[in-house]
């Protein structure tokens, strides 16, 4: 078994063994195993990580073999410098999820982290998925234990905003299962990505097949008009929820355009370039200005995460190294960002059982330490230097500005609300004299959250301070693709 598998199968078997656990007199053991599983799994990834040919484009770690034979369907496997950290990040905020959890859930406890367990598992093999059916049913199968997750552990409204999030999702994905039937067609019976890449279609086509995808990734990263769902969906899902579909399930979008869009229809991404953009500016800028008014604090997250992903997009659509490689290092970064973002809501969550920002207000003098880390990741999240926040959007923002002033003028004004309304809620929630009786109650964080954040906030520092091995590793891979994307596949 190769390393992918090995990826991909040991979290999903830890899962499985977790599901056949079931009591909840056992919670302690499960918690334990939960916890062995997300590390062994995160060790894995390390030699994908280690064994790594940094100068080249191609796929490494390949594995190649028949899984359905009468359609020609293989189990084929492979990461190249786009793809290569997103599986490591995946490991990472699983192990952080499982700590997470570790005194929270107290019912079923063993599906909870099975579910995890297993969705990391899942999602690694989109991420690394080189046929074009198994990636479509890693993509799929990702959306079963996320409803679980916010079905069973989320909130009031959870069954309104569970139905909302696969409704939507799978919507989009099967307009992208019409467009891969078609190049499988296309291809000679062949459902190999790498084989589509070199398929010459033509104008029509290639529109066709670009809305299609586009239907499948749009919802997912959420873009802007198709975002609605996200909101919903992060206030009631539960506090490891929120973090995994924030740092990694808006990935699986963001993925999609650079592994299928762009590379298969080249020329009607660049024909639809501009409305890509025009979505993102408009995700980058409106979204924030929404954000700014929320009273719930997991809301003014979600919407920030819209707003976070706008630049991932735009960074695509801009079609220069410096533009791709920005938005995959934000992809990466607002992985970090956004999962503690959402750890420290559910820090406090935990404690007094509201995320109105108004029932808070000087929680700095009574959780000094917390206060802290919460300082750490808002300013993060604006894109202060030093953070990862800050590499991803100033790579964008200078590759918009190489293509048009405007367009970097624009995206660089979305920093000013993000601080604004990053800064404001750290100021409402966090500053001034203790706004009631329960925020004066309220006990600093123990070793085991202190354990998580400190696992976040080195990644996060580490990040901003010294990218190079993030960047390194996808320069060749961003290359080789704007090359490709360059020449046109009209017959």
């Amino acid at each position: 078994m190769g390393l992918l598998s090995l990826a991909i199968w040991v979290p999903i078997l830890f899962g499985a063994v977790l599901l056949a656990l079931g009591r909840d007199d056992q919670a302690g053991v499960v918690r334990w195993i939960a916890l062995i599983g997300a590390v062994v799994s995160l060790l894995i990834t390390v030699p994908l990580y280690t064994g790594f040919v940094v100068d080249s484009a191609a796929m490494q770690f390949v594995e190649n073999m028949l899984w359905i034979e009468r359609f020609n369907v293989r189990y084929h496997l492979g990461v190249d410098g786009i793809s290569l950290w997103l599986i490591p990040l995946t490991a990472f905020i699983t192990v952080v999820v499982v700590i997470s959890a570790w005194e929270v859930i107290t019912e079923r406890v063993n599906q909870y982290m099975g579910a995890f367990l297993i969705l990391s598992g899942l999602m690694i093999g989109v991420f690394s998925a080189l046929d074009g059916m198994l990636f479509y049913v890693f993509f799929e199968a990702t959306l079963i234990p996320m409803y679980l997750i916010i079905g069973i552990w989320g909130g009031p409204n959870k069954i309104y905003a569970a139905f909302k999030f696969f409704l939507y999702t799978l919507m989009g994905s099967l307009l992208m299962l019409v467009a891969l039937v078609y190049l499988y067609n296309a291809a000679g019976g062949s459902f190999d990505i790498l084989t589509w890449h070199k398929l010459p279609l033509t104008a029509s086509a290639q529109t066709l097949l670009f809305f299609a995808f586009f239907a499948a990734f749009a919802v997912k990263v959420p873009m802007w008009p198709v975002h609605t769902w996200l909101p919903d969906v992060h206030v009631e899902a539960p506090t490891g929820g929120s973090a995994v579909l924030a740092a990694i399930m808006l990935k699986l979008g963001a993925y999609g355009f650079l592994r299928f869009s762009m590379p298969i229809t080249p020329d009607a991404s660049h024909r639809w370039a501009l409305f890509v953009i025009t979505l993102s500016l408009v995700a980058v800028l409106y979204v924030g200005l929404v954000a700014m008014v929320q009273k719930d604090m997991k809301k003014l997250v979600a919407y920030s995460s819209v707003a976070h992903m706008g630049f991932v997009t735009l960074g695509f659509f801009l079609f220069n190294d410096l533009g791709v490689s920005g938005a995959i290092v934000q992809m990466i970064a607002h992985g970090f960002v956004s999962a503690a973002m959402f750890l420290c809501i559910g820090v406090l969550y935990d404690r007094m059982h509201s995320r109105q920002i108004a029932d808070y207000g000087g929680v700095v003098n009574t959780m000094p330490k917390f206060a802290a880390f919460a300082l750490l990741f808002v300013m993060a999240n604006c894109g202060l230097p030093g953070t990862a926040g800050f590499v991803g959007e100033w790579m964008v923002i200078l590759a918009a500005v190489k293509v048009n002033f405007w367009i970097g003028a624009l995206a660089a004004s979305a920093l000013i609300f993000g601080a604004a309304y990053s800064l404001w809620m750290f100021k409402r929630v966090y500053l001034g004299a203790p706004g009631n009786d329960h925020v004066k109650e309220l006990v600093d964080i123990n070793s085991r959250e202190f354990l998580m954040l400190s696992l976040l906030a080195i990644a996060v520092l580490v990040m901003g301070v010294y990218p190079k091995p993030f960047t390194d590793v996808m320069n060749a891979s961003v290359a080789q693709l704007l090359q490709h994307v360059a020449v046109s596949k009209l017959p």
